[in-house]
């Protein structure tokens, strides 16, 4: 860590620091956005760190924003980083496909805290399949008149904008899959969109829903670039999310390493602390070295993206290495505290609970081992 950011780290501690764990214990409870917390990173101007400085962001890079999402991650886990994490690559399609007058109007709210945007890709009989969306918006007099659904849809509950990614042509009617899917960012509708929370493991203050479009109508402003393009758009985002992901799971699990080797010091059993025998030394010891190494792996796909250097493998690198660390150092720490790592109190099961989540979105261990064979070993596509 360098000069510039550990003062990033710092700055970004400073803020987390007023938000202590039965904060995240209580949000897990009762599954309330942090409003709070997401209000202290604005006013402390932390949500625009990407952001271009003449729409008021920072005008930083992606190396920054992980230090900064790390540092999140460690204090609030999941919870912390996912409530703001679509601010980090959300907006990015806007920044780089946008119109001046599209950027001047969108990305000050969202630097400013005082819009929350929920992120429309994915569908239930698509996953990953991307270009099989059937999501359809069907040209119309001055815009767009949307029809389908969406899930997994993050912040949908308190979004008042979303970015959404629809076939502007059929399937059956494009030379190429890719072709006919257009991106969109327009007013979260709920007189047109219906939202269905999806209860799940952990995570709770930040919902997940499936969600219904009804004749939503799109106003031709609301278009991000050339119609059609919208499939290409949103691969600008895709290597920086990784990145943010890989550097959220490390935190995570630094957060649980470091949990259990301070009950480790402390617990004694048959009159000496555990953490004196090796058995519980020795795994302690190897998520260490799993999580530093998948650290610099994510600083490194991190550096590469800034400097304009291709970065897939490293960043799908990055988010692998990191999410697998991160849950082997939280499951580590539930088993170091035993009994009391099934209880509440000790945080650690929630740890454990909120990490799994980086092992399976944005993409799947499966593919990136794909990625990894056919782009980068060479060798022929195995799906």
């Amino acid at each position: 860590m360098n000069e510039h950011l550990q003062s990033i780290r710092d700055g970004v501690q400073a803020v987390c620091s007023k938000f202590n764990d039965d904060y995240w214990l209580t949000r897990d409870e009762d599954g309330v956005f942090p409003h709070d917390f997401h209000a202290g990173l604005a006013e402390a101007g932390w949500l625009g760190i990407t952001m271009p400085e003449e729409y008021g962001g920072a005008g930083l890079g992606v190396a920054e924003a992980a230090v900064m999402m790390h540092t999140i991650a460690r204090t609030g886990a999941m919870t912390a980083a996912s409530c703001i994490h679509i601010n980090m690559f959300g907006p990015h399609p806007i920044v780089v496909f946008g119109t001046d007058e599209q950027k001047a109007q969108w990305i000050p709210p969202l630097v400013k805290g005082e819009h929350k945007v929920s992120f429309g890709v994915t569908e239930p009989n698509a996953g990953l399949d991307t270009t099989s969306i059937t999501t359809f918006a069907k040209k119309v007099d001055g815009g767009w008149i949307v029809d389908g659904r969406k899930i997994w849809n993050s912040t949908a509950q308190v979004a008042d904008r979303i970015m959404l990614l629809a076939r502007t042509e059929k399937l059956e009617d494009v030379g190429r899959k890719t072709d006919g899917i257009s991106l969109f960012y327009t007013e979260f509708d709920r007189s047109r969109i219906e939202v269905r929370r999806i209860p799940k493991m952990g995570r709770k203050a930040v919902d997940s829903n499936m969600i219904f479009f009804d004749n939503l109508f799109i106003p031709e402003k609301d278009l991000i670039g050339e119609e059609g393009r919208g499939f290409y758009q949103i691969l600008d985002a895709m290597n920086p999310e990784r990145v943010l992901i890989g550097a959220e799971a490390v935190g995570i699990g630094q957060d649980a390493l470091r949990r259990a080797a301070g009950y480790a010091a402390e617990r004694e059993v048959f009159g000496r602390p555990i953490g004196q025998n090796q058995g519980i030394q020795h795994p302690l010891a190897e998520n260490w070295m799993e999580l530093e190494a998948a650290w610099l792996m994510t600083m490194k796909a991190a550096e590469l993206y800034d400097s304009g250097q291709s970065c897939g493998a490293e960043a799908n690198a990055a988010k692998f290495l990191g999410a697998r660390a991160g849950y082997n150092a939280a499951l580590q720490s539930v088993l170091t505290h035993g009994g009391m790592g099934y209880a509440k109190e000790y945080h650690v099961e929630r740890l454990l609970r909120e990490v799994l989540i980086t092992r399976i979105a944005p993409v799947s261990e499966q593919l990136i081992a794909s990625f990894i064979g056919e782009r980068v070993l060479g060798l022929p596509k195995s799906y």
